[in-house]
């Protein structure tokens, strides 16, 4: 704030902001923590929340805070901010934790409808020196902010103060033609193109434009679940020749789902509107890797056979089999093509043939990618059984006859012959007999 003295001199050179040391921001917050929790004398300004809007509901945010200033003795201060929210909050200032009236005429209070609010000191004292805070309230929340005063006292020779003039404040009536006050008009803002809920996928961009008019020319403030939307390489706001606002988000990401509400203000108030954004998940891919590859195998004609594998990727692949470089189709005889949502790919062969013998190629391919892998099949003839010889038999030793015959048995009256001569079991050729171990 530029104040011009009596003397010509400037009052900035009298003030000028500073930081604060980390214990005096401690003191501040403490301060700013304990008012947002008790109870407050009702606000002096206008603003009602008798009726809550129908819309959404915002917690009020500060989009200038308070500055901490350091002013020599006897000039002008004045701290200032902007608050939004919705509905308008009500605004509360303090001074070392007490709450200034606004009947207290060493402080003015003053607030447009933008939501800009300013305490203004027009001669300051060593009994203005301190912490000054301000609280803005609406039924969602409480917030507040704090800005330091110190007042420093002049050298002997400046104890003259000179006397300070306002500064000539912008007056809101203008002399007409003629010399007639003609008062000057202000406009609430009022949005003629507001965008509604939306859908959009994530990577890819996102445009939210809105076109808002008002007098003088509104400030816009973009919010997501409440909180400011700030700009960065992924989200820019910009404004078009043709009073179109529009808030870009390149690449969309997923955290950027939710509640989007555009706030507008000038002097003459406020307006504002909401949507939701949702976004649709970028779908992963992935290229195809086997995880189980194809095996060698051997196996006897016509048996069946399965040559498995297993392969994952994203999206599902194609599966393509090969077989000495040749394709081999769905329709072909005799074989068949399987594959589950596990991965699982089979081709099964059945019944096999010596035709069948050689080298097998599984491929799968999707957007990403494609992969392949390669195994033998051998096929073998059947092994022909041997059908067995039947037992060549030949007479008994007399020791067996005896042993049997000892035992009660006449081996001679069970085989009787025409010469009475013993029976003989021959075979060819005769070096080649064995006796019989059925006797």
């Amino acid at each position: 704030m530029s104040v011009l003295l009596g003397t010509g001199l400037n009052v900035s050179s009298l003030s000028q902001e500073y930081k604060v040391s980390s214990f005096e921001q401690r003191l501040m917050s403490e301060i700013e923590f304990r008012l947002e929790r008790t109870p407050v004398e009702e606000s002096d300004d206008e603003v009602q929340h008798d009726e809550i809007p129908t819309g959404k509901c915002i917690a009020p945010i500060f989009d200038k805070k308070l500055k901490h200033f350091r002013v020599m003795e006897g000039a002008a201060v004045s701290f200032t901010c902007k608050v939004v929210g919705i509905p308008v909050p009500k605004v509360y200032w303090f001074k070392d934790g007490k709450q200034i009236s606004k009947k207290n005429e060493h402080y003015k209070m003053k607030r447009e409808g933008d939501g800009t609010c300013a305490l203004h000191i027009a001669t300051a004292t060593n009994d203005d020196d301190g912490n000054y805070t301000v609280m803005a309230a609406n039924p969602q929340g409480r917030i507040s902010c704090s800005g330091h005063l110190i007042v420093q006292t002049g050298p002997v020779r400046s104890r003259l103060i000179p006397t300070i003039h306002s500064q000539r404040v912008r007056s809101r009536s203008l002399e007409g033609e003629k010399g007639e006050p003609v008062e000057e008009k202000f406009f609430r803002p009022h949005f003629l193109q507001a965008p509604g809920d939306l859908v959009a996928h994530e990577g890819r961009l996102c445009r939210l434009d809105c076109k808002v008019s008002g007098l003088p020319n509104p400030d816009l403030m973009w919010l997501i679940n409440g909180k400011p939307v700030l700009p960065d390489l992924n989200h820019k706001m910009l404004v078009r020749e043709n009073g179109v606002h529009s808030l870009l988000i390149d690449p969309l990401m997923q955290s950027d789902a939710g509640t989007y509400t555009c706030i507008a203000t000038n002097k003459a108030g406020q307006n504002s509107f909401s949507l939701e954004l949702s976004v649709v998940a970028k779908e992963v891919k992935k290229a195809p890797v086997f995880v189980e590859k194809l095996q060698n195998t051997g196996i006897a004609e016509g048996c069946p056979v399965r040559l498995e594998c297993r392969v994952l990727g994203m999206p599902p692949p194609a599966i393509y089999w090969k077989k000495d470089n040749d394709t081999i189709s769905a329709s072909k005889d005799r074989m068949s093509m399987h594959q589950d949502a596990t991965g699982y790919v089979c081709l099964m062969i059945q019944p096999t043939r010596k035709e069948d013998a050689g080298w097998y190629t599984v491929s799968a391919k999707n957007e990403a990618g494609i992969v392949s892998c390669t195994a033998r099949l051998d096929i073998y003839a059947q092994w022909h059984q041997q059908i067995p010889q039947p037992m060549k038999k030949v007479r008994p030793s007399g020791s067996r006859y005896a042993a049997l015959t000892g035992q009660g048995l006449d081996i001679m009256s069970a085989f009787p012959t025409m010469d009475n001569s013993p029976i003989l079991f021959t075979s060819t050729p005769p070096e080649a007999a064995l006796e019989s171990e059925e006797l």
